[in-house]
């Protein structure tokens, strides 16, 4: 089983809860989509294409200052619970974690995981820079990527239009090839029936929004992902200043209404946040959906203060640790099917009774 010690951070430093808006907002996220020139898109490479593509990336990676002493992991090699631990993670995609129909990655598909960037290799387009970092913070999650970009650059030709820009397996990518997604907690929308109004909003202004897994991915807990649709028409610094003023709307939106709650229905809240938390202390047995709806009300808590003896860190940590690969690994890999909720809920009670003794 994979030593997630030896990722940066463990693969959860943008969960620390030490950006900005980091009660709203768990994390930013920026992508960009590249691939080699002269060399086939991914879906359409053989096998020794795409070890080719790999190998590239590698040796420009060696040369970089960014991606230098990068992790690497060899996707197409891994055990299917350890590519699922790194997508719980948020460091590798879906698509390259657990394939449809069962399947394995594509050959040569490969990870490298840096301090502050990480690169897919052989996903959907041969090379996807991503950075992810705690809070609303687009700059600097930004300029990261950008750092690594440049730096690959400079040893490889990424494929380019002079009219188009940089081009993508999806059409939707071609131009910048920046995905902007921004992990946000919306549960006072939920609550006050306002937050179908607010999505609605964001598709007439060029926006998007998923679960927390991205693209496919139902929302639960209240986790909404916001990303940007296009890339194509406009530069980075456009798309990044058009994502961070409408986020800043949706935030104020989230503000009034956690504020609507507190002055009108503070019982009905105060229960709604204490039933979770009580529940999660003593649940003897927890399902992943009913773990995340009870996580999402701890979290609102402890962001109104409501809930002093508990930590933004630990309620974040326990959204990945109670995600089905997280429960599996802790037990070893090995686990009967009706023992998952049971150790879930057993893991929960651990942290949140060793956090209440640590703050006491």
């Amino acid at each position: 089983m994979i030593d997630l010690a030896l990722l940066p951070d463990g693969g959860l430093g943008w969960l620390d809860g030490s950006g900005p808006e980091s009660h709203l907002v768990l994390s930013t996220r920026i992508r960009l989509a590249r691939n080699l020139a002269e060399h086939r898109f991914s879906a359409q490479a053989t096998e020794a294409e795409r070890e080719a593509v790999l190998g590239m990336v590698r040796e420009a990676a060696e040369q970089s200052v960014t991606l230098r002493r990068a992790m690497v992991f060899r996707l197409d090699s891994l055990p299917s619970l350890d590519r699922q631990l790194l997508h719980e993670r948020h460091v590798v995609s879906k698509e390259l974690s657990v394939p449809e129909r069962g399947g394995v990655p594509r050959r040569a598909s490969a990870v490298l995981l840096g301090r502050d960037v990480g690169a897919m290799v052989n996903e959907e387009d041969h090379l996807r820079l991503q950075g992810l970092v705690s809070g609303l913070s687009l700059e600097a999650a930004y300029a990261a990527v950008r750092r690594a970009d440049v730096e690959l650059g400079q040893q490889v030709a990424f494929a380019f239009h002079p009219q188009f820009g940089y081009l993508t397996s999806c059409p939707t990518n071609v131009g910048t090839g920046l995905r902007a997604s921004i992990l946000i907690h919306l549960p006072g929308l939920v609550l006050t029936k306002e937050i179908h109004r607010v999505l609605q909003g964001l598709s007439q202004v060029g926006l998007t929004y998923r679960g927390l897994y991205g693209e496919g991915s139902e929302v639960v807990g209240n986790f909404f992902q916001l990303s940007n649709q296009t890339t194509l028409g406009q530069s980075e610094s456009e798309l990044l200043d058009h994502l961070s003023r409408i986020v800043g709307q949706v935030i104020g939106h989230e503000e009034k209404a956690r504020q609507i709650l507190l002055r009108d229905a503070p019982s009905i809240l105060e229960d709604k946040v204490w039933r979770a938390f009580g529940l999660l202390r003593h649940a003897r047995s927890l399902g992943f959906e009913e773990a995340m709806n009870l996580l999402s009300g701890v979290r609102l808590g402890v962001g109104l203060g409501l809930v002093p003896d508990v930590g933004m860190y630990t309620v974040n940590r326990l959204l990945i640790e109670t995600q089905p690969a997280h429960v599996l690994a802790m037990a070893g890999g090995v686990l009967d099917e009706a023992e998952v909720p049971v150790r879930r809920a057993r893991h929960v009670r651990m942290i949140l009774e060793a956090e209440a003794g640590r703050r006491g």
